[in-house]
C-alpha cells in the first residue's frame, strides 16, 4: 500500500484543512477526530467513519488495527511527518479519521439542555460536552461567540461525550432559552441560591457563560434559577468547565434520586 508523504498532496490538503478552519468544517459538514480513544468511541456510538487516517507505525499497533477492521474501510497510510502536519497533538496518535459532522437537533423537546454562551475556549467547550455526557444531557446549544465544538481541541477534551450528544448552534440564543419547557439555571458570582437547596425535577437546562465575564445580564434574566457555588474564603471563581461538572451532577443526582 503507498504511503501519501506530501502535504502538498490534495487529500492532505484537505484533511488539514478539516483540523484548522473552522468555516471548512462547518460548509463541508465533516470534522477530523484524532487517536484510538475518540475513533473507538464514534464507532461504539455508531459514527461510521467517512475515512481512516494512519502512520505505517499506527496501522501496525493491535488496538488500531482492530479498529480500523472494524471501520470497515482500508487506511490511508501517511508519513510520519504528513500525519503529524494535521494532527493538534505533540505525540501523534497513530490513527486519526474524517467523520460527518451530525445534523443538528430536531426541534423535539428535549428534558436535559446545556446552552452555552460565548465559551470561547475550545477545551473548556469540550470539557462540559464531556460532563454533559456524563450526566445524562441531551442537548448542547452554543450561540455565535462559542467555540467550535467540532474542532480537534474541543473533541480531545470531549473524550467521546459528543458522540452522546444532539450538538447545536444557533443565532438566537435567548429564543432557544425561552422555548425550552422546564426548570432553566444558571450560576451567578454572588447573591444566588445555594446549589443544594435548588430544586430539579425530570426537566432541567442550565445555562453556562463566557470564562472571565460570566453571562450576559439579559440572559440571567431568562434563568428560573440563579445558583451561587459555595467556595472557600479568598477563592474567586472556577472555570467554566468546573462549574458546569458541578451544577450538572447535583441536577441529574436530583432528578433521578
Amino acid at each position: 500500500m503507498s504511503v501519501l508523504t506530501s502535504r502538498d498532496n490534495a487529500k492532505v490538503k484537505r484533511w488539514a484543512k478539516l483540523a484548522n478552519d473552522p468555516r471548512y468544517r462547518k460548509s463541508e459538514k465533516r470534522a477530523l477526530i484524532e487517536g484510538p480513544h475518540l475513533l473507538a468511541a464514534a464507532l461504539q456510538h455508531g459514527h461510521k467513519p467517512v475515512a481512516v487516517l494512519a502512520t505505517e507505525e499506527g496501522a501496525a499497533d493491535p488496538e488500531i488495527s482492530r479498529l480500523i477492521r472494524a471501520s470497515g474501510l482500508r487506511p490511508v497510510l501517511l508519513a510520519k511527518g504528513t500525519f503529524r502536519g494535521l494532527v493538534d497533538t505533540e505525540t501523534p496518535p497513530g490513527v486519526a479519521a474524517e467523520i460527518a459532522i451530525p445534523e443538528a437537533p430536531k426541534k423535539e423537546e428535549a428534558s436535559r439542555v446545556v446552552f452555552l454562551e460565548g465559551v470561547q475556549d475550545p477545551a473548556n467547550v469540550g470539557a462540559i460536552m464531556r460532563s454533559a455526557a456524563a450526566f445524562g444531557v441531551q442537548q448542547v446549544i452554543l450561540d455565535p461567540g462559542c467555540a467550535d465544538p467540532w474542532s480537534p481541541k474541543a473533541l480531545r477534551a470531549g473524550m467521546g461525550g459528543h458522540f452522546l450528544l444532539q450538538i447545536g448552534q444557533t443565532r438566537d440564543l435567548a429564543a432557544a432559552i425561552d422555548a425550552f419547557k422546564g426548570t432553566v439555571a444558571c450560576t451567578v458570582p454572588r447573591g444566588g441560591g445555594a446549589l443544594g437547596d435548588s430544586p430539579f425535577e425530570r426537566s432541567w437546562a442550565w445555562i453556562f457563560g463566557a470564562e472571565g465575564r460570566g453571562l450576559s445580564d439579559e440572559t440571567i434574566r431568562r434563568a428560573d434559577l440563579r445558583v451561587t457555588i459555595a467556595m472557600a474564603a479568598g477563592a474567586e471563581s472556577l472555570n467554566v468547565a468546573a462549574a458546569a461538572a458541578i451544577c450538572l451532577y447535583e441536577a441529574f443526582s436530583r432528578s433521578v434520586a
